[in-house]
């Protein structure tokens, strides 16, 4: 039995732009005879997305990850490809479909800017036929959880980002989505709120089983949220995994983290073959090396410095993908 609510295989969008020539006469000619280019946004990507399961979908600004959420929830038509959620072609906005998915946009607001968020949940519990008690029992646990309650009856306008965040997330959960999109759900909240809001959405997973697939520029969103990290570049893909294994996978090497006995010049110190420093700070050293020779390396340092403490790390997770959106080495 196939337990995937989301399944993609081989789906790419590729955007028509028309060319505007610079110069008049140019400009006059492309009225009748235009020409385009084809910008392709994503490329071929497939995976798959179980029943209940929290992925984060990560990448730099243009790596195609909203006009991916936006093909997943039917908001364009993709170019090629093959798209279904619980069962539904997303394009095609049947009502049922619409029904099960919600999706937040951290740039994008739902809510009506000259009425208080109380009488657009009103609104929203009407068009999706949330049952009273139902839309009551919900509503009052994202109040409770996300302290919102003074913000029920001011006009949306007057509301900060963050505050307007909070509604929009209340929003997207009245009726019990079964897939939820989140581009960005955190943005204009302050430290507090994030953990809180983090907490919430655990929370709701395990409680109501609901599938999710979030984007975040923030990796804080997405260690604290998702085992699974599908990490897209340039409209393709390029890791899709554990998050715990992304940088086993993508850093070949290690970070050693010693502290030394004594101060110990730069001439002494004799590194092995493929140990590079990193960075030194009074007693503290901090060396990369290349991930297989960790074990010998470590060994000849801990015979040859005045070590009194040591540990072996991996790269930090935002090292990792930020090598990889600048295109550096690894």
């Amino acid at each position: 039995m196939n337990d995937s609510h989301i399944q993609v295989r081989n789906l790419s969008k590729t955007y028509r732009v028309p060319v505007r020539p610079e110069g008049l006469r140019a400009s006059v000619g492309s009225l009748f005879h235009p020409t385009y280019d084809d910008i392709p946004a994503v490329k071929g990507i497939s995976f798959d997305v179980h029943a209940g399961e929290v992925v984060g979908f990560i990448g730099p600004n243009g790596a195609g990850k909203t006009t991916t959420l936006k093909m997943l929830s039917g908001l364009i038509h993709p170019t090629s490809g093959e798209l279904t959620v619980l069962g539904f072609e997303p394009w095609k906005r049947d009502a049922k479909y619409l029904k099960r998915i919600s999706i937040v946009m951290g740039n994008k607001s739902q809510m009506l800017w000259d009425i208080p968020p109380m009488d657009s949940f009103r609104v929203l519990g009407e068009i999706y036929n949330v049952p009273a008690g139902q839309f009551k029992q919900t509503l009052d646990e994202i109040i409770e959880l996300l302290d919102m309650q003074e913000l029920l009856t001011k006009p949306v306008r007057n509301l900060s980002l963050g505050e307007r965040m909070k509604c929009e997330l209340a929003a997207s959960l009245l009726y019990r989505p079964a897939v939820l999109f989140l581009d960005e759900p955190t943005l204009g909240l302050d430290v507090s709120m994030q953990l809180r809001l983090r907490k919430f959405l655990a929370d709701y997973n395990r409680r109501s089983g609901v599938t999710v697939i979030l984007t975040s520029h923030y990796m804080a969103d997405v260690t604290a949220l998702c085992p699974r990290v599908i990490l897209i570049h340039n409209g393709s893909l390029m890791f899709d995994g554990e998050l715990s294994s992304l940088a086993r996978d993508l850093a070949p090497y290690k970070l050693l983290r010693l502290t030394l006995l004594e101060v110990t010049s730069m001439e002494s110190l004799k590194l092995p073959e493929g140990a590079e420093i990193t960075e030194r700070e009074g007693l503290g050293l901090s060396i990369r090396v290349p991930r297989a020779d960790a074990p010998d390396i470590t060994a000849n340092l801990l015979q040859t410095l005045p070590v009194s403490d040591l540990t072996v790390e991996d790269p930090p997770i935002e090292a990792v993908i930020d090598r990889v959106y600048t295109g550096g080495s690894l």
